[in-house]
């Protein structure tokens, strides 16, 4: 999707222009693809603009950078600070926040451990990932002919730059085969995730997600949907899917920061259920949509005011 500029982006501590937000050809990440990031997103909300569960993203954005062997040269909470900072200085009701660890310029090789860590922040408008009609009508999928990679190849828990060529390559088949999206199977034939997201399928009235074990990444949307199921009375599981599964599904959807919570139509040309998002869905969607709009009492703490 299209970037609108915003006016600012953090960079290492100061704030620069939009269009100055730059780097030298020889930076490393560029080369090798050794880096982190997050994807996270601000609401309006009844007491201005709002970041959804922002303080775990970043704890996720350490935990990464830790797998990686990188330092940050900054602490969680001044990392905190710096994305409110920068939806507020870019004045922001709504917007998707892209915090990112890259290593430098002034090394160049394999070792990545002599290189200069820097970080950015970048917020923008951006609607939902997979479009409204996904978020209303369901989006159509397919598995994908990449596996997600084996965890001692390159480790799945870690949200690492370089990674998502596996993720690339599965969209981009996806797309010019006519579907919406991805799914991608571990190298043990299980369901791992998708290209971006994870995923859900409901049969009788049980949810079940992926485990990490099949190479998904631990989503934060993906834990805030099985706390809202829980509230709502649902049965909710940890477990590994096969691609039948998939197929013989009363309901399926997927959930991320970038998506947020999208129904699955068809899988593979067969309909999930009767071909459109279902009940259970549509209750978890909308609970979902109250929740990061500070509207859930129970879950209030999962937005994290700019002002």
């Amino acid at each position: 999707m299209p970037i609108t500029k915003s006016e600012k982006v953090w960079m290492d501590g100061s704030f620069v222009d939009w269009d100055d937000a730059t780097i030298h050809v020889l930076t490393h990440t560029l080369h090798y693809g050794l880096g982190v990031f997050e994807g996270i997103r601000a609401y309006p909300t009844d007491q201005g603009p709002a970041v959804f569960r922002l303080t775990d993203h970043v704890l996720r954005l350490f935990d990464s950078a830790k797998i990686f062997m990188i330092d940050i040269p900054f602490t969680v909470d001044e990392l905190v600070e710096a994305v409110k900072d920068t939806v507020r200085v870019n004045g922001l009701q709504e917007c998707y926040i892209r915090p990112i660890v890259y290593l430098g310029y002034g090394e160049m090789g394999l070792n990545p451990l002599p290189c200069k860590v820097n970080v950015s922040i970048a917020a923008w408008p951006w609607g939902t990932y997979l479009g409204a009609e996904g978020i209303k009508h369901g989006v159509r999928m397919k598995i994908s002919s990449w596996q997600r990679h084996d965890p001692n190849a390159i480790p799945p828990a870690a949200k690492g730059t370089g990674m998502y060529i596996n993720s690339c390559l599965a969209k981009v088949e996806a797309l010019k085969a006519g579907y919406d999206e991805a799914i991608l199977l571990a190298p043990q034939g299980y369901v791992s995730e998708c290209t971006g997201e994870n995923i859900f399928i409901i049969k009788s009235g049980r949810l079940v997600t992926p485990p990490v074990q099949a190479g998904a990444l631990q989503g934060i949307t993906q834990s805030s949907v099985m706390a809202l199921a829980h509230d709502l009375g649902y049965e909710v599981s940890v477990d590994n899917i096969l691609r039948s599964d998939l197929y013989l599904a009363d309901e399926a959807f997927l959930s991320g920061t970038a998506a947020e919570v999208v129904p699955i139509r068809s899988v593979d040309d067969r309909p999930v259920g009767r071909g459109e998002p279902g009940p259970m869905t549509r209750k978890i969607q909308e609970m979902f949509e109250a929740a990061v709009r500070g509207r859930v009492d129970r879950h209030k703490d999962w937005v994290e005011y700019v002002r």
